[in-house]
C-alpha cells in the first residue's frame, strides 16, 4: 500500500490546479453562449479573490466571504456588461480594460490585507465516507467551493441542452435578431448570462485567496483567468469537456513540479508567458470565419447587437 500513497496528494494538487479554472471557465462558457466574449475574467477573478477574502477578515465567516465573491464577481460583469450590451461598446476592447480595472482596484483593496492570517474555508467532511481509504480522502471531505465546481459542470450541461431556457440562451449566442422577433429580451438574457459569467469567475478567486492558499497577495490568479478563457475555446464551448481540459492543466503543473525535481530545467519565464500566448491563440481563432466554424462557435459570439437596427 505504501507503493500508492502518492495517489491522494496528487489526485489533491490535481483538483487544487482544477477548482478555479472550472469555476471561472464555466462562467465564461454561459455568457459566450450567449453571444457575449468577455476577456475579463481575470480582473473579475481577482476582484472576487480579495472581496472575499476581505470579507472573511470582517465577518469571520468563510461562506460569507464565498458570496461576497460571487457578488463581487457579478457586479464588476454587470459593469462590463453596461457598456457593451447597453451602450455597444466594443467586447474585446472593454474585457481587456476590465481585466486592468480588476487588477489595479484589487491591488488597492488589498492592501491592508498582505500578510493578515485567515482561516481556511471548511471542509466538508461527511461522516463515514471521508474515511475510506483512498477514495474517502479524494472524492469526500473537501470544501464548499470544489463541490460547486464539480456539480456545475452537469448543472451547466442540463440547463443548456435540456431545459427551455437553456435553449433560449444558445439562440440569443446564435441568431439575437432572430430570438428577438421572437419576442425574447436579448439584452436582457445576455446580461445575466454576463453576471452568471462574473458570479463564478468571483468564486473561482475566492478559492485562491480561502481555500487554495488562504491569503491575499497582490496578482494571485497568476493568469488563470486567460487559460480559463483558452480552456473554454479548448472545449468547444461543452462543459464536460472543459472539465476535461481543466484536469489536463492540472495534470501538466504536477508534471512540471515533477521536471523540476529531477532536474530538467524549464524557464520560469517561458511558463508565464503560456497563458497569454493561449489568449492571442483564442483571439486569433475567434476573428477567422473559418477558425470559427470548426470550433463550432456561437455565431454571434463577440458581435454587437444594436436593437435599434
Amino acid at each position: 500500500m505504501s507503493d500508492l500513497g502518492w495517489i491522494v496528494p496528487t489526485a489533491l494538487t490535481v483538483i487544487g490546479a482544477m477548482v478555479p479554472l472550472m469555476l471561472a471557465g464555466l462562467g465564461e462558457l454561459v455568457a459566450e453562449r450567449s453571444g457575449v466574449l468577455n476577456l475579463g475574467v481575470e480582473g473579475m477573478m481577482l476582484v472576487g479573490a480579495v472581496a472575499g477574502f476581505g470579507a472573511t477578515v470582517f465577518l469571520g465567516d468563510g461562506h460569507a466571504g464565498v458570496l461576497a465573491a460571487a457578488l463581487a464577481g457579478a457586479a464588476s460583469a454587470c459593469l462590463f456588461g453596461v457598456l457593451t450590451i447597453g451602450l455597444l461598446a466594443n467586447q474585446v476592447a472593454s474585457g481587456l480594460a476590465l481585466t486592468l480595472f480588476g487588477i489595479g482596484l484589487s491591488a488597492a483593496l488589498g492592501a491592508g490585507f498582505v500578510g493578515m492570517p485567515v482561516d481556511r474555508l471548511p471542509r466538508l467532511d461527511l461522516p463515514g465516507l471521508s474515511d475510506i481509504p483512498v477514495i474517502g480522502p479524494i472524492l469526500f471531505g473537501h470544501d464548499l467551493l470544489v463541490y460547486i465546481a464539480f456539480l456545475s459542470v452537469p448543472a451547466i450541461h442540463f440547463f443548456l441542452y435540456r431545459s427551455h431556457a437553456g435553449l433560449v440562451l444558445r439562440a440569443v449566442g446564435e441568431n439575437p435578431d432572430a430570438a428577438r422577433a421572437m419576442g425574447y429580451p436579448v439584452r436582457t438574457i445576455r446580461l445575466a448570462a454576463v453576471a452568471f459569467g462574473g458570479a463564478m469567475a468571483g468564486l473561482g478567486g475566492a478559492y485562491l485567496s480561502l481555500a487554495h492558499t488562504p491569503m491575499w497577495a497582490e496578482g494571485m490568479t497568476a493568469g488563470r483567468g486567460w487559460i480559463a478563457l483558452a480552456l473554454v475555446v479548448f472545449a468547444s464551448w461543452l462543459p464536460g469537456r472543459l472539465a476535461i481540459g481543466a484536469a489536463l492543466f492540472g495534470a501538466v503543473t504536477i508534471l512540471q513540479f515533477h521536471a523540476q525535481g529531477i532536474g530538467v530545467g524549464i524557464p520560469s519565464q517561458f511558463l508565464s508567458m503560456l497563458p497569454y500566448l493561449a489568449t492571442i491563440a483564442v483571439l486569433v481563432i475567434l476573428s477567422s470565419r473559418t477558425g470559427r466554424n470548426s470550433l463550432d462557435a456561437p455565431r454571434a459570439l463577440g458581435r454587437i447587437f444594436d436593437p435599434g437596427h
